[in-house]
């Protein structure tokens, strides 16, 4: 078994930034970079990729709504059509840094609002695929497994990683629990515990205080959450001391 660690990163934009990526990037495998919809620039995008490049992690393109100002978070009315229009502009705009710095795209991940309306909304979902798919068939989709994501990527041979969330607390019916309700962001001690009990047991805590069957073979640590760093440090080592090989799934 082996599992990766991946995390949200070149969320800054302008003179803004957000969360310390050069740290990160010490720690995870794959880096979720974000392409300038919900939050980036291409100067970001350029320096976050040749980072990157040049510790070895490998690049996935962070796709969400075009929303800076709510940071992909809010839920916004999209069609098929223009969640696939706008999914190829990403992923074509941060390929074209990643070459520059020597690698290339390597997979994609919806952020925030899109990652739960396209697992949820089957149409949506095969939106996103048939955009992987114009782009490089070869792309893997990153995201949250036995939901209409996985089912549309299955159905058009789609490569399909499941994905658990060290830092966050589920819902009982195995969602993210909204980040405004109490106890949804984990403390350092306790995403450490999650992402072994995910890594071990395929399971994660409820908000409520039970368990819920998380399939995963990469573990997020976001990059926003406080002391991200040092918790993806812990976690890092928590894996290693417990035998589990980390490493990128592409």
């Amino acid at each position: 078994m082996t599992l990766d660690l991946n995390s949200d990163l070149g969320e800054g934009f302008g003179a803004y930034r957000m969360g310390d990526d050069a740290a990160m990037l010490d720690v995870v495998t794959s880096a979720n970079i974000a392409c300038g919809f919900h939050a980036g620039d291409p100067a970001i995008m350029r320096r976050t990729c040749a980072l990157a490049v040049e510790r070895g992690v490998r690049i996935g393109a962070h796709i969400g709504h075009r929303d800076l100002a709510g940071f992909g978070r809010r839920a916004i009315p999209v069609t098929p059509d223009e969640v696939r229009d706008e999914t190829l502009y990403q992923i074509g705009s941060l390929d074209a840094f990643a070459r520059a710095a020597g690698d290339r795209v390597r997979y994609v991940k919806p952020h925030g609002a899109l990652y739960h309306q396209v697992a949820a909304d089957r149409a949506l979902a095969e939106a996103i695929v048939a955009a992987l798919r114009e782009f490089d068939p070869a792309l893997a989709l990153l995201g949250p497994a036995s939901t209409e994501l996985e089912q549309a990527a299955h159905a058009a041979g789609t490569p399909f990683v499941g994905e658990g969330f060290a830092d966050r607390a589920y819902t009982p019916e195995g969602l993210l629990t909204p980040r405004g309700t109490p106890g949804a962001v984990l403390h350092e001690d306790e995403a450490v515990t999650q992402a072994l009990s995910i890594a071990n047991h395929g399971k994660a805590v409820t908000v409520d205080g039970g368990t819920v069957a998380v399939s995963a073979t990469s573990i997020c640590v976001h990059g926003d959450t406080p002391a991200a760093v040092m918790m993806a440090r812990r976690i890092r080592a928590a894996l290693d001391d417990s035998g589990i090989p980390v490493r990128a799934f592409t």
